[in-house]
């Protein structure tokens, strides 16, 4: 059935694998006074009908929850696998603690590998105390729902790697992505809100340039699209928002989005 429920989209990070400033660096923008040159590793949380859904779960999670106040997350969604966009996640044993519950996380069986690289006490047979309490669930390129909310991936290229962006409602996050293919933008078009990365000004082997980025949302043609996954070669914030179309902003950490519109969602047999 569909159901209207306003989507909130909060950038917890905007970042790419670095963070930004850049350990030892001293260029203008890892120097600058500016709030929005400061990003953390990328990531996102969308909050709809009551829940919080984390996209990604990088280094600088726990820190993201503090500052914006989180007590619950309802699931984890993975894009992918590196590390900047996984790091995180011993950390969600807080919420284990405090709510006494274990988490939902959703991810591609090759997410779901690394992971076991990354922290393997999590998935041992007899229990690690004080390891993290996650329920795992494998997802492919078919729709999956969440709490009632459906979600549609997106496949897209990461140079040669599959990544997983997502569509909820009118709402679209692509991260770490360079490529596109012409089937999966049609799931993708119809949206309000597009977000997606775009690493620097300059051609990168694995993710957009900025004018690769602009081609995509001059394509697809949302209300509004929102830049994500920048490094300091990008440029200051405040120079670079100046030279995008006006439905186009460099996003940053703390930001937040808001949309009403119908959303897909399952009744649960009463």
């Amino acid at each position: 059935m569909n159901e209207s429920e306003k989507i909130r989209i909060v950038f917890l990070g905007t970042g790419t694998s670095t963070g930004v400033p850049v350990v030892a660096c001293d260029c203008d923008v890892c120097t600058s006074p500016d709030h929005r040159d400061r990003r953390l590793r990328t990531s996102v949380m969308v909050q709809v009908n009551g829940h919080n859904f984390i996209i990604d779960c990088g280094p600088d999670f726990r820190y993201q929850m503090i500052r914006e106040k989180v007590e619950d997350i309802s699931a984890i969604i993975f894009t992918h696998g590196h590390r900047d966009h996984i790091a995180g996640l011993d950390d969600v044993r807080a919420f284990n603690y405090v709510l006494n519950k274990t988490v939902n996380v959703f991810a591609s069986e090759e997410v779901i590998n690394s992971i076991k690289r990354e922290f393997p006490y999590i998935f041992t047979e007899k229990r690690f105390f004080g390891a993290p309490q996650l329920e795992f669930h494998i997802i492919d390129n078919n729709k999956f729902m969440v709490e009632n909310i459906e979600f549609t991936p997106i496949e897209v290229l990461h140079h040669k790697l599959t990544v997983f962006g997502f569509r909820i409602g009118n709402f679209t996050y692509i991260t770490d992505a360079n490529y596109i293919s012409d089937q999966e933008k049609e799931k993708i078009k119809g949206s309000e809100i597009l977000v997606i990365n775009a690493l620097r000004k300059s051609k990168h082997i694995s993710h957009f340039s900025l004018e690769e980025a602009l081609e995509i949302i001059g394509e697809i043609a949302p209300r509004k699209a929102y830049i994500t996954h920048l490094s300091h070669f990008i440029g200051l914030h405040e120079t670079i928002q100046q030279s995008l179309p006006s439905n186009v902003f460099l996003a940053y950490d703390g930001l937040t989005v808001e949309l009403e519109q119908e959303l897909c969602t399952k009744q649960t047999p009463g």
